[in-house]
């Protein structure tokens, strides 16, 4: 399985973009700006997406994918998997008409180009050989995690969240995990926005790491940095999980597990 970084960033500026992770070239989780760095070829390859929550730097690129592959997908739809609360909220505030033409009816509700679909947290789906596990999360609107694993081989990424026990819960229900994607939007002077914006900064997440209770530890790479903080995050965190294999994740990233 190869995990390739599209965007990982919490905003946008030259060579930074926000969060997509291309799982091999057929699977997305989320589908941030980081997309447009796709080849059309590439894009074409892209089967399904994986959705965290409904914020814009998670999903911008959805409409944009599906109007450029429009021709492609036609008997071939893209499809979406997400909590029914971040469906509806697509349909109600992108795929509407006035924001965005409806690709879940288009060309014709019968043969549309884009299929939206519900999947409640705790369920797991397999495309082909790999398992994608829906985990719940905490921020300000409904949001998720995920967990993929491939014979054995397994990574896991928290969305956008905060301090919260179900996905740490759910990780130490298996008994290893090779690479943990974790977000860390804010320095920790900004502490309490990150509170109010339910985000982690180093402070918060160091309380939560140690509820990670897997014998060997996963190498720990943060993503979400505010632009223009990453330096200080990075500082934070390498002060405080010294113990921990710590990358900054950025754009461009590829592992093989």
């Amino acid at each position: 399985m190869k995990v390739r970084v599209l965007g990982c960033s919490g905003g946008i500026c030259q060579n930074v973009a926000t969060t997509s992770f291309l799982i091999d070239d057929d699977i997305l989780i989320d589908a941030g700006t980081g997309v447009g760095d796709l080849t059309i070829e590439e894009m074409r390859c892209i089967k399904t997406i994986f959705i965290t929550h409904s914020h814009l730097d998670h999903v911008a690129s959805i409409p944009l994918l599906t109007d450029t592959l429009f021709d492609s997908l036609i008997g071939n739809p893209l499809i979406v998997y997400a909590q029914p609360k971040t469906i509806n909220a697509l349909q109600k505030h992108i795929f509407n008409w006035t924001i965005w033409p409806d690709f879940t009816a288009l060309p014709h509700p019968s043969n549309a180009v884009l299929k939206l679909r519900a999947m409640q947290p705790g369920s797991v789906m397999k495309i082909d050989e790999r398992i994608i596990e829906m985990i719940s999360v905490n921020h300000t609107v409904p949001g998720v995690g995920y967990r993929v694993e491939e014979n054995g081989q397994s990574f896991a990424f928290s969305g956008d969240t905060t301090s919260n026990e179900n996905f740490w819960v759910t990780l130490n229900n298996y008994d290893s995990l090779d690479l943990l994607f974790i977000e860390s939007a804010f320095a920790n002077s900004e502490i309490d926005l990150a509170r109010v914006a339910f985000h982690y900064c180093p402070a918060l997440l160091a309380q939560d790491l140690p509820k990670l209770k897997l014998k060997k530890k996963p190498k720990l790479c943060i993503s979400h940095l505010k632009p223009g903080s990453e330096e200080q995050i990075m500082k934070e965190c390498q002060e405080l999980f010294s113990d921990w294999d710590l990358h900054e994740l950025k754009s461009g990233d590829i592992f093989e597990l």
